[in-house]
């Protein structure tokens, strides 16, 4: 995979988001007044139905089975459509049981509008759906768009044939209203932006994010599984692939510590904000991330400094 068709476009979610996440494509070109740049779109079978398909924004998961389809996530209206089409294909143009998003990004839910007559059910958690509606830090999206009609609080489930799929929200991470979609039988956990594959991940906390809740969060999500899960992730490093295992797990929990701890020790050495956004060394341990940046110290600094 390149990182094209991986890559977060940080731009886009920024509008959506209300936080500067840096240079990308901006918002019109998924609303139709920009040409985006072109893709291909790829469907990645792991096991018993259970897949992904990359080709621009976050990784979209899904379930084929004879008795029915489940799509995790939705990247933009472009993507979308691709692999509404591709899904067609594979399942006889079934119709969608459901269409579960793992939070409000845009990356990860502008394509929603892709499955409006498709989807039978789009699923979120209550934060999530909110914060679709009314995105924090901004205005109103004005696009159309697909909204959940179906929220939950903690936990949300839905058998499809032989395969049992549970949606759980661990509490505040990379934004107040992630949730892990886990295929049980297939034992395949979409983590959405809950794991950044040796990346820097975005910390949203117009949305509520915290990174200790974040590292509570995906020790939750590893208790929550076994040895032999394969978790699909919402984002990637270039030279990384969008599916891994515990081990990368505990690297994400593992980074986000080193980073609170790194920020913490600074605070405490009595160091100013602006010198410690100025930081760009690379975090000890965590080489493959490349130098720190601004876009995760500032949400550091400001936990720690403000809570």
């Amino acid at each position: 995979m390149t990182r094209t068709r991986r890559d977060f476009l940080t731009g886009s979610a920024a509008v959506l988001a209300g936080t500067a996440l840096g240079r990308a494509w901006p918002l019109a070109a998924w609303q139709g007044g920009t040409q985006a740049p072109p893709v291909t779109p790829v469907f990645t079978p792991i096991r018993r139905g259970v897949g992904f398909f990359t080709a621009r924004g976050g990784t979209i998961g899904y379930l084929i089975n004879p008795s029915g389809v489940v799509v995790v996530d939705a990247q933009f209206p472009d993507t979308a459509a691709m692999c509404l089409a591709g899904l067609n294909e594979r399942s006889g143009s079934r119709p969608i049981d459901a269409l579960v998003n793992t939070h409000h990004h845009g990356d990860h839910t502008a394509g929603n509008i892709a499955f409006k007559g498709a989807a039978k059910t789009v699923v979120a958690h209550r934060q999530a759906a909110a914060h679709m509606r009314q995105p924090p830090g901004r205005s109103a999206p004005t696009a159309e768009q697909l909204y959940p009609d179906t929220t939950f609080d903690t936990t949300w489930d839905l058998t499809i044939g032989d395969e049992s799929i549970h949606a759980k929200h661990y509490g505040a991470a990379h934004t107040s209203g992630d949730a892990v979609i886990t295929f049980a039988q297939a034992d395949v956990a979409h983590m959405g932006d809950l794991m950044f594959n040796r990346r820097h991940p975005v910390i949203d906390r117009p949305a509520g994010a915290s990174i200790a809740n974040w590292v509570r969060v995906v020790e939750g999500a590893l208790a929550d599984h076994g040895t032999d899960t394969v978790y699909i992730f919402g984002h990637a490093g270039s030279a990384f692939p969008v599916t891994g295992s515990r081990a990368d797990l505990v690297v994400m929990r593992d980074y986000l510590t080193a980073l609170l701890e790194l920020v913490r020790k600074q605070v405490a050495a009595g160091k100013s904000q602006e010198e410690i956004l100025a930081i760009k060394d690379i975090l000890p341990g965590f080489d493959q991330h490349g130098p720190l940046t601004t876009g995760v110290l500032r949400p550091a600094y400001e936990e720690v400094t403000q809570g």
